[in-house]
């Protein structure tokens, strides 16, 4: 690894490195911009896969290549792709929905889905993907556990340890429906029934360990038609 871990990055690590051991899916829910992707790369065992949004697909390759160098890696994406020997596969929620056989037919060591609110919605088509995939450890990174309704998180834990909330029915009549009611006692049951799954660490909580903010200024001429709309 080429790279300095932050001390809570490192702890990060070392949880993801016992969740793996242990074969327990994990949900890392650090707040944006503390590093997920990089705490990540650093429990990669190949072969792995890594479902990511388009927009950060080179990023993951840039990391990848920026600090474990010696690892191979295959852009599962464009028409010309395919499945090789790579030690990290990466692709998109998209081509996991369009080539969902094809993934899952293969056994993973390590499968990880970043920014997993992508599969929010246990009923859609990407979910079912996700749900199939074969690998021996999963891995959710995301910055919102739970966006709008508790069935998020179901479906995320289902992707990671299947059975640990039991089926969505029994789940929205157990937990979803009495928290949605004000029931304290379900939602103190389920914070302790999910709470060794999930390491969420909040930039308040780290803040001393973060580098001091550096600002750019980035100062450009407007063209005529630019201006007119300010105008």
């Amino acid at each position: 690894l080429t790279a300095e871990l932050r001390d809570y990055q490192r702890r990060g690590v070392d949880w993801l490195h016992l969740m793996r051991e242990a074969n327990l899916g994990a949900l890392l829910a650090d707040d944006m911009g503390l590093g997920k992707t990089l705490q990540a790369i650093c429990a990669l065992e190949g072969p792995a896969l890594v479902v990511a949004p388009t927009s950060v697909l080179r990023n993951w390759q840039a990391e990848l290549a920026r600090f474990r160098p010696s690892l191979k890696v295959n852009v599962y994406h464009g028409p010309r792709r395919r499945l090789d020997d790579a030690d990290v596969t990466l692709t998109t929620y998209a081509l996991l929905r369009i080539d969902g056989e094809a993934l899952a037919a293969r056994r993973w060591r390590v499968a990880v889905l970043d920014e997993a609110q992508q599969i929010k919605n246990p009923d859609s088509q990407v979910s079912r993907a996700a749900y199939r995939l074969d690998a021996e450890w999963r891995v959710a990174l995301t910055g919102t556990p739970v966006q709008n309704r508790l069935e998020d998180l179901w479906s995320q834990l289902h992707f990671l340890d299947r059975g640990l909330l039991g089926g969505l029915d029994a789940f929205r009549e157990r937990y979803a429906l009495p928290i949605e009611a004000g029931n304290a006692a379900a939602a103190a049951e389920l914070a302790r029934r999910t709470k060794p799954f999930i390491l969420r660490r909040e930039k308040q909580e780290v803040a001393k360990e973060l580098p001091e903010r550096s600002e750019i200024v980035v100062r450009c001429e407007l063209g005529d038609a630019e201006r007119a709309v300010y105008t």
